[in-house]
């Protein structure tokens, strides 16, 4: 049955689309995100252990970093809040997505099972995004990815080190599995075509609707929900309790949420989540040079084969940049394109109501590369493997 559903192309080109077209800047910005992120564990450990319970600590976490970005947010959007209300429904789910229901899960898990445990289940993400990229596609991932998503994860199980030969909670797993699901869907949001709406709007908007949401959590009693305003020991000092917080706020929070959801419009979602298991070594190396706790050789090699997995990871882009430079340099004179065009689609009904839109970069470089008369017929079977992958709205799966 018909629903009168139409699709309309509109094509831009890369700088008017606004899309960053350096994908080593965006590993740099991703970087900048999983250290800031990084800074969470050991500024937060002495509050809860002073009494602070963990929804509260996330509450006035995530209050702090909206309120420092929001000047930001207000520069950006240049006074107008038409972007944010058009895009509410992603602010929303950024908000009990990648605000609320990653840490509350998380923090639920490890009152269960222990904390290596839990963030190891967590950043399971970016395998998840793989795996339900090849299951959506029904294409097999290119062995690049297949082989850094072994090593990577071969490196969180070193830095992590979960607890062995005990009995697992399953609710405690259960609860941890739901974590991960946030967080693979906190990188896919992320990731989407922004639109008009700046990555630092997203994260001021989503991260003060997350603190609205998880204060009314609190009031309802659900779940535990103190505070206390008791000095806290931080580097063999007594200091009052909102320096921890404050940095918290602003490093971990603030710089971090509009850093990651910035790389992730750059990067795409698998890419961008790869980098952000660098989060759990800089958690581990910043316990041992602020709090003491150990770090171990095995921790230091895991750290590494992150690394080592992200490249690979990232040989896929490379690869994939690479056919299309090369397709480009075939192309007659008349015909070249230095920067081939953003195609934004918009699909409608039948009444003109806009049902969704979305960027496939790849539909234009094939439709454009292909007019040049000596674009042969191998460049013409790797255009369509490039239009293939980006078939799907961006930053989603890729």
């Amino acid at each position: 049955m018909s629903t009168g559903a139409t699709t309309t192309t509109i094509a831009t080109t890369p700088l008017a689309a606004g899309r960053p077209a350096s994908t080593t800047a965006g590993l740099l910005v991703a970087l900048l995100a999983a250290a800031s992120f990084g800074f969470s564990g050991p500024f937060v450990k002495p509050l809860l252990e002073s009494g602070w319970s963990p929804v509260a600590a996330v509450t006035v976490r995530a209050l702090i970093g909206g309120v420092v970005l929001a000047p930001v947010a207000l520069f950006a959007l240049r006074g107008r809040l038409g972007p944010i209300w058009r895009a509410r429904w992603r602010v929303l789910g950024m908000a009990v997505v990648g605000v609320a229901g990653t840490q509350v899960f998380y923090f639920a898990a490890v009152v269960r099972i222990p904390v290596g445990t839990a963030i190891l289940v967590e950043y399971l993400a970016p395998l998840l995004l793989v795996g339900v990229a090849w299951a959506t596609s029904r294409r097999v991932p290119q062995a690049v990815v297949l082989v850094g998503s072994v090593i990577a994860f071969a490196g969180l199980l070193l830095v992590v080190a979960p607890s062995g030969g005990v009995a697992l909670d399953p609710v405690g797993l259960a609860l941890a599995g739901a974590a991960m699901v946030c967080c693979a869907a906190y990188f896919v949001l992320a990731a989407r075509p922004s639109g008009d709406l700046p990555p630092v709007a997203l994260a001021a908007s989503g991260l003060l609707v997350g603190a609205g949401l998880l204060g009314l959590l609190g009031l309802t009693g659900l779940v535990p929900f103190t505070t206390s305003a008791a000095d806290v020991p931080l580097f063999d000092a007594i200091v009052p309790w909102w320096v921890p917080m404050l940095v918290v706020g602003v490093v971990a929070t603030a710089v971090a949420y509009a850093t990651s959801i910035t790389a992730s419009s750059m990067l795409g979602s698998r890419l961008a989540s790869f980098v952000g298991l660098l989060e759990v070594a800089a958690a581990a190396l910043y316990a041992w040079l602020l709090l003491g706790e150990a770090l171990t050789p095995l921790q230091l090699g895991g750290g590494l084969l992150i690394v080592v997995g992200i490249g690979f990871v990232r040989a896929e882009r490379t690869r994939e940049a690479a056919v299309v430079a090369d397709a480009v340099a075939e192309t007659p004179l008349g015909d070249a394109v230095a920067e081939p065009p953003v195609v934004d689609t918009v699909a409608t009904d039948g009444r003109g109501a806009t049902l969704g839109s979305w960027t496939d970069a790849g539909a234009a470089q094939a439709a454009l590369w292909s007019k040049g008369p000596r674009f042969t017929a191998r460049r013409n079977q790797q255009a369509a493997s490039v239009q293939q992958t980006r078939s799907s709205p961006r930053g989603v799966l890729d």
